[in-house]
């Protein structure tokens, strides 16, 4: 149930009117969303944006089709638990690198918040990014935003549903391309490709693109800033991470105020001390460019809110500005807070060296734990139905059920030698060949003479080694039970 509050001096439509107190107004607590127009701008900071937007487009929809070796160069095999990044090949049992992973790209972003803010999301975010690729899109179909607002107060005609339809044609068909990519990370895409040209595609590959087809449509489309705003939770926790030295998009008050209309020719310098600034005016015409650039709607003069993307489309529409009166540039800008209030601003500063030494420290110690990853991983069971038992010669043997995961690119024949006791045997073959990506689980059995048992349990170790790479090699311990005859 939609919760309604009482306004006072609030007429019921809502506007601002005569009270009559016979009457009881009331407003929905919910605001319907307002469709965003956003104006296309030119500058600096827009083609540093675009650029890094194609960028990554180019990396997300390219990198799949690239090949290392026989295979794809980047895939996440989930069938077969084998995660192929470029020459290395990952197992679940690899877990906790993932995690390491991210914890890494956190204290990232962390740094690049402390530092300049919100950045990310202007210029590096997927919903950023493809955003900007359907408004694009929205300005190539429909027009500029003045022509797009027309359009939409203008009844059904021919024209209008034909731009409305190539618009949202050429929607879907980015974002079937999109889920179409994104399944190729899981599925070889080659192939995943040439089975939807055959209609010969799998249930569940076909439900996973036309997911992700569906929720990337919606997402850039039609939702937007409602991402950004409300179900990102980036945007809620920024604000604890930003002191007065973080560099973010802010509004010059005490330059641009009082904002107000004038003439293009109006002075400025010396002459505007004694021309506009006499009327009371500052530097802002009170354009709404800088308003309507901007892709979640926000008024950039209204102060850091939390709807800020720091896009800086609204620094280079203002720029444009400045540059047709012969003002100065900079009314908006990045900047940050102390320097806005006259004083200094501190680069280096605890947090953010605290911050840049931790990454520095991980990433560090990520790269050495991946570079000296062994590709091997060996698993070891003793049979629990029978503790030992006794061979002619009077030997005592014991069972065990050994797991060797072959974690390499390429086969390996593996030499199984055990050691710890003195006079202690693998009974049967010592050596097994596994492919590539593979592990194999197989019954091995240890004997031991009975005199060089001092105790009814002891340690022994059991030697993996790859038998054309001694680098190879892994020592597992177990426990060898017997009758001590001492």
């Amino acid at each position: 149930m939609t919760d309604k509050i009482p306004l006072r001096n609030v007429t019921p439509d809502s506007t601002v009117g005569t009270h009559d107190p016979k009457q009881s107004a009331t407003k929905e607590m919910y605001a319907r969303r307002e469709h965003i127009y956003v104006r296309e701008i030119k500058g600096l900071f827009q083609r540093v944006r675009r650029s890094a937007n194609w960028i990554l487009m180019a990396l997300y929809f390219g990198i799949p089709w690239l090949y290392w070796g026989d295979r794809q160069a980047i895939l996440f095999d989930l069938p077969t638990r084998q995660f192929h990044i470029f020459g290395g090949t990952f197992y679940p049992q690899d877990f906790m690198l993932l995690s390491w992973l991210l914890i890494i790209c956190a204290f990232g972003l962390f740094l690049i918040t402390v530092f300049a803010g919100r950045v990310w999301c202007g210029y590096t975010c997927p919903q950023s990014v493809w955003t900007w690729l359907y408004i694009w899109v929205e300005h190539l179909t429909e027009g500029t935003r003045n022509r797009r607002m027309k359009l939409d107060k203008q009844p059904m005609t021919k024209e209008k549903a034909a731009r409305k339809s190539a618009k949202h044609l050429l929607w879907l068909l980015i974002a079937f391309a999109t889920g179409l990519t994104f399944v190729g990370y899981f599925t070889p895409i080659r192939g995943l490709v040439a089975d939807f040209v055959t209609l010969s595609v799998g249930g569940w590959a076909l439900f996973w693109v036309g997911f992700f087809t569906v929720f990337t449509y919606l997402n850039a489309g039609w939702l937007r800033e409602q991402v950004c705003i409300y179900m990102c939770p980036y945007a809620r926790f920024q604000s604890v991470m930003f002191d007065k030295d973080t560099l973010i998009v802010s509004y010059d008050e005490a330059r641009g105020e009082p904002r107000g209309a004038r003439k293009r020719n109006a002075a400025h310098q010396e002459e505007r001390s004694t021309a506009h600034r006499e009327q009371g005016l500052g530097d802002c015409i009170d354009c709404g460019l800088c308003v309507q650039v901007c892709p979640t709607g926000i008024d950039i003069r209204d102060g850091l809110q939390v709807e800020c993307i720091t896009c800086a489309a609204c620094i280079d529409a203002c720029d444009s500005v400045m540059d047709k009166m012969n003002y100065p540039r900079g009314l908006i800008r990045y900047t940050t807070e102390h320097s806005l209030e006259g004083g200094k601003t501190h680069i280096l500063r605890p947090r953010l060296i605290g911050y840049f030494i931790a990454l520095m420290v991980m990433i560090g110690l990520f790269v050495w734990t991946v570079s000296d990853r062994l590709p091997l991983d060996v698993d070891i069971e003793r049979d629990r139905n029978q503790l030992y038992s006794m061979t002619r010669e009077g030997d005592i043997t014991n069972s065990y059920t050994l797991t060797i995961r072959n974690l390499d690119d390429k086969a390996h024949r593996y030499v199984i030698t055990p050691t710890g006791l003195d006079g202690i045997t693998l009974l049967g073959n010592t050596s097994i060949t596994i492919d590539a990506g593979r592990s194999t689980t197989f019954p091995i059995q240890l004997a031991v003479p009975a005199e060089a048992l001092d105790a009814p349990s002891k340690a022994i170790v059991i030697n993996i080694e790859a038998e054309q790479n001694p680098d190879i090699t892994l020592a597992k311990e177990a426990r060898f039970l017997g009758q001590s005859r001492r």
